[in-house]
C-alpha cells in the first residue's frame, strides 16, 4: 500500500475532528494518568459544595477547550517548524487536562459548558491570527494566556474544599503544566505583553469564566 500525500483538505478534516472532540466531550484517552485516579472516590461534599466545584471545573474545562483551539490555530499558521512542533506538543498536554476535567465533571454529575463551541471558534481565530503575524507574537500570546490561566487555577484551588482531593490534585498538576508552557514560550523568543494588554485579556477572561460557570 502506497502512502498518500496529505492534502489541505485532509488538514481541515483533522481540524474539524479536533473541534468535535474538544467541544462535544468524549476527548480521546489521555497520554498521562489522571492525578486523581488513585485517590478516594467517596468525596464528602455537601450539595452546595458539589455544585460550586462543578462550576469551577466547568470553567477549567472551558479553559482547556480554548487552549486546544489557540494552539491548533497557532500551529496552522506558524512560520517555523520548531514553533509548530512546540504548539502541537503543548496541545497534547492540554488534551490530558481536557480529559481529566471531563472525568471530574462526570463524577460530580455535571457537564461541560454549552458555550464551548463559541469559545473554541473565537480562540482558534485569535491563535491563527497571532501565528500569521509572527512567531514571536504567537509565543508571547501563549505566555500571557498561560499566565492568566495559572491565576485562575490558583484561585479555584483555594476555593475547592480540602476534602475534595481529586479536584485539587488535578488543578495542582494543571498549574505545573501551564506555568511550564508560559516559561517555555518566553524562552523560545515570545514577546512579553505589556500590562495594558494583559489587563484587557483579564477582563475578557472574566466574562468567559463567569458565563461558563453557569452555562
Amino acid at each position: 500500500m502506497t502512502n498518500r500525500k496529505l492534502t489541505s483538505i485532509d488538514g481541515w478534516v483533522a481540524i474539524a475532528d479536533d473541534v468535535l472532540k474538544a467541544v462535544a466531550g468524549g476527548s480521546g484517552p489521555a497520554t498521562r494518568v489522571s492525578p486523581a485516579q488513585h485517590l478516594n472516590t467517596s468525596d464528602s461534599l455537601s450539595a452546595s459544595e458539589q455544585k460550586h466545584v462543578a462550576g469551577l471545573m466547568r470553567v477549567n474545562h472551558c479553559g482547556e477547550v480554548c487552549a486546544q483551539a489557540l494552539y491548533k490555530g497557532q500551529a496552522l499558521t506558524a512560520k517555523s517548524d520548531a514553533v509548530r512542533d512546540a504548539m502541537k506538543q503543548a496541545a497534547s498536554e492540554e488534551e490530558d487536562h481536557l480529559h481529566w476535567c471531563e472525568q471530574r465533571l462526570a463524577e460530580l454529575d455535571s457537564q461541560p459548558s454549552y458555550l464551548n463551541p463559541l469559545w473554541y471558534g473565537l480562540s482558534f481565530s485569535v491563535g491563527a491570527l497571532a501565528g500569521a503575524v509572527s512567531d514571536k507574537l504567537s509565543l508571547g500570546f501563549v505566555a500571557a494566556t498561560e499566565q492568566q490561566v495559572c491565576k485562575h487555577l490558583k484561585d479555584h484551588f483555594e476555593q475547592i474544599p480540602e476534602q475534595d482531593e481529586k479536584s485539587r490534585a488535578i488543578l495542582e498538576q494543571m498549574i505545573i503544566d501551564e506555568d511550564r508552557h508560559a516559561q517555555q514560550a518566553l524562552r523560545e523568543g515570545g514577546t512579553p505583553f505589556p500590562g495594558a494588554v494583559k489587563q484587557g485579556m483579564t477582563l475578557l477572561s472574566r466574562f468567559m469564566t463567569e458565563s461558563s460557570y453557569r452555562i
